[in-house]
C-alpha cells in the first residue's frame, strides 16, 4: 500500500466517523475533505473543487428548486384535497390514498418536500379519522424512498449515479429506465406497508388536534409531579389520569429523556414532567387540587380563555430551515412577545424552556409553542417551520399552479425524449419558473439545501482521490477476494447489500459516490457488463429503511411519530431485506451481464 493510498484511507475513515457521529456539521465535513485532499497534494486545488461544476450537483440543485416551485404554487395541492375529500372517516382508505399519492409525487419530485407536505395532512387526518399518526408516518417516508427509485429524477442519488457513470464513459440512465424494476418493487412495498405497518407500528396519541375552531378546545400542558402528588408511585398512569383526572398522558419526561407510557410501564417519581392533553376545566381542577403543578411554577400558561389566546401548536424543523444547527434562542419566534416557546423535542431528548437556550436545532426537531391564532399566518409564511397539524398551507400565487405544472411536465418530457441533457432541461425549468414568478429567487436560494450539495461535492473529491491513488482498485480487488470463485450474480448481490448497509451509516448520496467506482471496477475485473452493477448501486443506496439516520425523510417523521430507533428496525429491516433480495435477483433479468 502506497503512502497516498494510506492517506486517502485515513481521510476516508475520518470522514465516516464525522458523518456518523455528527460531531461537526455535514457541510463542514465536506469542506474539510476538500481542504485535506488539497493540502496533502493528493488532489490539485482545481481537482478538489471540481465537484462544484459536476453536472450531477447542478442537476440536483435544479431539481430542489423545481420541487419547491411545484409545492409553493400549489401545483400538487389538488392531491392533498383529494385525500381529505375521499378519506374522511375511512381509516383504511385514508392509508392507501396517502401511500399512493406520496408514491406518485415522489417518483417525479424530490421526496423530502413531499414528506414535509404530507406530515401535516397525516396529523390532521389522524384527528378526523381517529387513528394514531405513528401508524402511518414511517410508511409515508418509506413509500417516498421506494417510489423515488422508479425514475431518474425521483431521488438525487439516481442523478448522481447517472452522471458519474457517464463521466466513466458509460451511458447515462434514461428517465424511466429504473422503472422496469423500481415500479414493481414500489408496488410490492406499498402492499407490504399497508398490511404490516398498522400491526407493527406503535399507537401513539397525536398530541395536538385542536386547530379546528368547531371542535371543543383541548389544551396541551406540561405538568410536574411534586413530592406530595398522589400520582407518585403509580404505574397505571394512563388509565388513572383518564378515569380520575380526565387527562390524556402523551409522554413523560425524566432527566431529559422521553418515555411513552403507552409502550413502557413507568412508575411516576417526584419531578417527572407529564405532557398531557385535556379540557380546560380538567386541567384547572388538577392544578387546584395540587395533583400536578405547572412546570417551574409558570403562571403564564392559561387555559379556557379566548381561542386566539390559547392556541398551542407543534412546529417541525424542515430541511430548508435557515435555523438548522442554530440555537433556538436565535429564532424569530423568540423576539415575538405574543409567541411563547414552551419546549423542544429533539429525537430522544426533551428540553423544557429553561434548558433550550443553547439547544442547536436539527432536521425533525419539534418545538411546542403557544401563540394567538392570528399569528399562524406568520409562521406559515416562514420556511423555517412547518405547523405539524396544519393542512392549510399558504400558497404563493396559486394561479401559477398550472404554469408550474406545465414547466415541470416539459422538463420531464424533454429529458425523456432526449431533446437535451437533463441538467440543461432542469436549469431551463428553473429559469422559466423564476421569470414566470412561480418561484421567487429568495425562496429559490433557501431551497437549495446547500448542506446536501456540499456533501456531494466533498464526497466527489474523495471519490476522485480514491481513483487517482489506486485505492478504488485496491478495495475492489479486496472485495472480489472475499467472493473468490463465485459468479457475477452473487457478487452483484453482495455489492447491493454492501451499498444498503453503508447507506444506513452515511447518506445515500455519499454512499453512491464512494461505492460506484468500486462497483464499476469489480464488473470490469469480472469481464461482465457494468450496467447491472451501476443499477445495483441505485437500488442499494436507496435501500435505507432500518435506520432513521441515513435518510432525511426518516429523520423528518421521527419526532412527529414519537418513534424509537427500534420502530425503524421492526418495519424497515424486513422491507430492506425484501428490496435487496428483489433487486439482486431481478436486476440481471432486466439488465443482463
Amino acid at each position: 500500500m502506497t503512502v497516498q493510498i494510506l492517506v486517502v484511507s485515513l481521510i476516508l475513515i475520518l470522514t465516516l466517523v464525522l458523518l456518523v457521529s455528527e460531531k461537526i456539521a455535514v457541510d463542514k465535513t465536506a469542506i474539510g475533505i476538500m481542504v485535506l485532499l488539497a493540502l496533502t497534494g493528493i488532489l490539485t486545488p482545481a481537482q478538489a473543487v471540481k465537484g462544484f461544476a459536476n453536472p450531477a450537483v447542478i442537476t440536483v440543485a435544479a431539481m430542489f428548486l423545481l420541487s419547491r416551485g411545484l409545492i409553493r404554487t400549489g401545483a400538487v395541492d389538488f392531491l392533498t384535497e383529494l385525500v381529505l375529500k375521499f378519506s374522511k372517516g375511512k381509516r383504511q382508505f385514508a392509508f392507501i390514498i396517502i401511500l399512493v399519492a406520496v408514491a406518485v409525487l415522489s417518483a417525479f419530485i424530490n421526496n423530502t418536500p413531499v414528506v414535509v407536505l404530507f406530515i401535516p395532512i397525516v396529523m390532521a387526518m389522524s384527528c378526523e379519522c381517529d387513528f394514531s399518526p405513528s401508524k402511518l408516518l414511517i410508511p409515508l417516508s418509506y413509500v417516498s424512498i421506494l417510489a423515488g427509485t422508479s425514475t431518474l429524477i425521483g431521488t438525487s442519488t439516481n442523478i448522481i449515479v447517472s452522471d458519474l457513470a457517464h463521466l466513466e464513459g458509460y451511458d447515462q440512465l434514461s428517465m424511466f429506465e429504473l422503472g422496469r424494476l423500481g415500479v414493481p418493487i414500489a408496488l410490492i412495498g406499498i402492499l407490504f406497508l399497508f398490511v404490516v405497518a398498522p400491526k407493527l407500528m406503535p399507537g401513539r396519541i397525536g398530541p395536538v388536534c385542536e386547530l379546528d375552531e368547531d371542535k371543543e378546545n383541548k389544551y396541551i400542558a406540561e405538568l410536574i409531579a411534586t413530592k406530595e402528588s398522589p400520582l407518585v408511585g403509580r404505574r397505571d398512569i394512563i388509565r388513572y389520569a383518564d378515569e380520575n383526572l380526565g387527562l390524556d398522558v402523551i409522554e413523560i419526561f425524566r432527566n431529559g429523556s422521553i418515555f411513552d407510557p403507552s409502550r413502557q410501564n413507568i412508575t411516576i417519581i417526584p419531578d417527572d414532567i407529564l405532557l398531557v392533553k385535556g379540557a380546560a376545566q380538567d386541567l384547572i381542577s388538577c392544578l387546584q387540587s395540587k395533583t400536578l403543578s405547572l412546570i417551574h411554577g409558570d403562571k403564564n400558561l392559561t387555559f379556557g380563555g379566548k381561542p386566539e389566546d390559547d392556541l398551542i401548536v407543534e412546529l417541525i424543523i424542515p430541511p430548508v430551515s435557515s435555523l438548522l444547527r442554530e440555537p433556538l434562542i436565535s429564532a424569530e419566534l423568540q423576539y415575538d412577545s405574543d409567541i411563547r416557546i414552551i419546549a423542544i423535542r429533539s429525537r430522544l431528548s426533551y428540553f423544557s424552556y429553561r434548558k433550550i437556550q443553547k439547544v442547536k436545532l436539527k432536521i425533525g426537531d419539534i418545538i411546542l409553542v403557544q401563540c394567538p391564532r392570528n399569528k399562524l399566518d406568520k409562521i406559515r409564511r416562514s420556511s423555517d417551520f412547518v405547523i405539524i397539524e396544519d393542512i392549510h398551507h399558504t400558497i404563493i400565487d396559486k394561479q401559477k399552479a398550472g404554469i408550474a405544472s406545465g414547466i415541470f411536465a416539459a422538463v420531464v418530457l424533454a429529458a425523456t425524449l432526449g431533446l437535451s441533457d437533463i441538467m440543461i432541461c432542469a436549469l431551463a425549468g428553473v429559469f422559466f419558473m423564476t421569470i414566470t414568478h412561480c418561484l421567487s429567487l429568495k425562496d429559490a436560494y433557501r431551497s437549495l439545501q446547500a448542506e446536501v450539495l456540499l456533501l456531494i461535492v466533498g464526497t466527489l473529491a474523495l471519490g476522485l482521490a480514491m481513483q487517482k491513488t489506486g485505492a478504488t482498485q485496491l478495495y475492489a480487488e479486496a472485495f472480489l477476494n472475499m467472493f473468490s470463485g463465485m459468479g457475477p450474480h452473487m457478487i452483484l448481490f453482495a455489492i447491493i447489500f454492501l451499498t444498503s448497509v453503508c447507506s444506513h451509516i452515511l447518506s445515500n448520496n455519499a454512499t453512491a459516490v464512494l461505492l460506484l467506482p468500486i462497483a464499476i471496477s469489480t464488473a470490469v475485473s469480472l469481464g461482465v457488463d457494468t450496467r447491472p452493477f451501476i443499477i445495483g448501486i441505485c437500488f442499494g443506496a436507496s435501500a435505507c429503511y432500518a435506520s432513521p439516520i441515513g435518510y432525511q425523510t426518516n429523520l423528518l417523521v421521527y419526532g412527529p411519530g414519537g418513534y424509537k430507533f427500534s420502530d425503524f428496525i421492526k418495519l424497515g429491516l424486513p422491507l430492506n431485506i425484501m428490496v435487496v433480495v428483489l433487486a439482486g435477483f431481478f436486476i440481471p433479468v432486466f439488465w443482463p451481464f
